[in-house]
């Protein structure tokens, strides 16, 4: 009988499962909508219950006309997302509201800036693990923000504070163990003594919570490694997802890790070391997440981060807080979005990017330029949700240079370029911290469907571009787990080699660098002016 895998997934705004073969062939996905509640700025929440619900549709969807002796293995991975329990591990209330069944602090909430700006003040040495300073987006500031915010009711009733990837491993197995994964990368466990740093805790004012609860009983204390058998599903969890109880439940990752660990398994061009490779893994937000068996301090870059991914390795962490968004709230919001999709249905195009994607082309032989220098007096820095990487400044806001009073269809088609490309001068600044030179560029995630961003990013980074044969890569990373957990391959690196799959190359065009070498230049310009406005209004 053929050996299949099950990868789950819960990002911003759904759940989604994926049934995959040993050699890592996608048979089958599914999703499931979850909602989000939005009480104040900057306030992103959801609800366990309605995430582990939705989880639960996904799988037995897929799996309900399989075997259920087949599916030897699952795997989990999700947003790095704060979830907090109570007694019966029932769901506990971060909200204003006070409503518990609103149980947890998304990845992309922001109410913990000044508790973010506290901790960094500190300057203790275990920041330089994530290229010195911690982000709002991390656990630690959500954590604090909940001793000086939250009401002497949530501290008489939490009994978990826990990543939302570990809570579906707890949920599966029963086991509260943590995954390295979220403990070093966002919880800023020390990775490298394999331990809760009292001092640093002590300096971000978290080693005491509250009376009766220290930081390391609700964080916890047992720590595995990615890929690590957790346990079998428990018989209640197996009846919620329709398979067998003992199914091999592997130890989570984050899931910009997970679609990391499918994408530098893919094949690329022989001669290309893992080192010399960083994946995008690219959604509501983007990740740039690399490896490299030498430990190395990158400013503004999150790690180095040991044993997170593959064992004896070093990971960084890079990102851009908005960018799928990003596209799609300037869309959203300009005059001239609804005449698109009315064009759209008339021509019964796929979506609106398709639409821009021809839009541009033809203006691009109208004015019989490359399309890419169609942007000359347009210029744009895509920091509308802060920015992550390597500034490391969640205040930071967006800028459009270059706008007009045309409001028609072309215009909304120049911004939406302007703006692809000033995602792809984020990424090469990325780039440019590390000491080493990259050969490969692996991307998945909704916009490696899209051929103007891909080839902008080739095209400025001046790196190729693979793209992997099978597109649910943070599905395919999470299904990887649960095939090592199933002891179906010995490590994470031989599961990933074997199906991670094959790829397709996109080639930069040397005859656009001159031009996006000079936009660049903008860009960066941009980002001191922001700076100096702000000085300004200080001073």
């Amino acid at each position: 009988m053929e050996s299949l895998f099950i990868g789950v997934d819960v990002g911003s705004g759904s759940a989604r499962a994926g049934l995959f073969t040993a050699t890592g062939q996608t048979l089958e996905t599914f999703s499931v909508n979850i909602p989000t509640w939005m009480p104040l700025e900057d306030h992103y929440e959801q609800s366990s219950e309605e995430i582990w619900s939705a989880v639960c549709k996904c799988v037995k969807h897929i799996a309900g006309q399989r075997s259920p002796q087949s599916i030897r293995g699952i795997g989990f991975t999700a947003t790095c997302s704060l979830v907090a329990l109570q007694e019966v591990d029932k769901p506990l209330s971060v909200c204003v509201d006070g409503v518990d069944n609103r149980n947890i602090i998304m990845w992309m909430d922001h109410r913990a800036v000044q508790e973010a700006n506290d901790i960094n003040a500190q300057k203790h040495e275990l920041l330089k693990f994530v290229g010195g300073r911690v982000s709002a987006e991390m656990e630690c500031p959500k954590i604090l923000w909940l001793k000086r915010h939250a009401p002497q009711s949530f501290w008489d009733k939490v009994t978990k504070l826990i990543e939302l990837p570990d809570f579906l491993t707890f949920k599966s197995t029963g086991n509260i163990a943590r995954s390295l994964c979220s403990m070093v990368c966002k919880w800023n466990y020390d990775g490298q003594n394999h331990s809760w740093d009292s001092k640093f805790l002590q300096s971000a004012d978290l080693l005491h919570l509250s009376a009766g609860h220290e930081f390391h009983h609700l964080a916890g204390d047992i720590v595995e490694s990615p890929g690590s058998l957790l346990g079998g599903l428990t018989a209640l969890a197996a009846k919620d997802l329709g398979l067998l109880p003992g199914t091999a439940v592997g130890t989570s990752v984050i899931d910009a890790y997970a679609g990391a660990l499918a994408l530098l398994g893919a094949e690329t061009d022989s001669g290309i070391e893992l080192r010399e490779k960083i994946a995008l893994i690219c959604g509501t937000s983007t990740c740039h997440i690399c490896v490299a068996p030498e430990m190395d301090f990158v400013e503004g870059v999150w790690g180095p981060y040991k044993d997170v991914l593959f064992a004896g390795m070093y990971a960084h962490e890079a990102g851009q807080s908005a960018t799928g968004k990003l596209l799609d709230d300037l869309l959203y919001s300009h005059p001239s979005f609804n005449k698109i999709c009315n064009e759209i249905k008339s021509r019964e195009l796929k979506d609106v990017y398709e639409h821009l994607n021809t839009l541009l082309g033809r203006l691009s032989q109208e004015k019989n330029i490359p399309l890419h220098e169609l942007t000359a007096d347009l210029h744009v820095c895509p920091d509308f949700h802060g920015n992550r990487s390597p500034i490391a400044d969640p205040t930071r806001r967006g800028m459009i240079c270059g706008l007009t009073l045309n409001h028609e269809p072309t215009d909304l088609a120049l911004i939406y370029l302007a703006t692809v490309q000033a995602l792809a001068y984020g990424t090469r600044q990325i780039l440019a911290q590390f000491s080493r030179k990259f050969r490969a560029i692996l991307i998945c995630g909704g916009l490696s469907l899209n051929p103007v961003y891909v080839e902008a990013h080739a095209d400025v980074c001046q790196v190729p571009v693979f793209i992997p044969s099978e597109p649910e890569s943070v599905l395919l990373g999470a299904s990887v787990l649960g095939a090592c957990a199933a002891g179906l391959y010995q490590n994470l690196p031989e599961a990933a080699a074997k199906m991670g799959g094959k790829s397709q190359r996109i080639d930069p065009k040397e005859a656009s660098y001159s031009y996006h070498d000079k936009k660049f230049k903008v860009f960066e310009k941009l980002l001191k002016d922001q700076a100096e406005y702000r000085d300004i209004m200080k001073g």
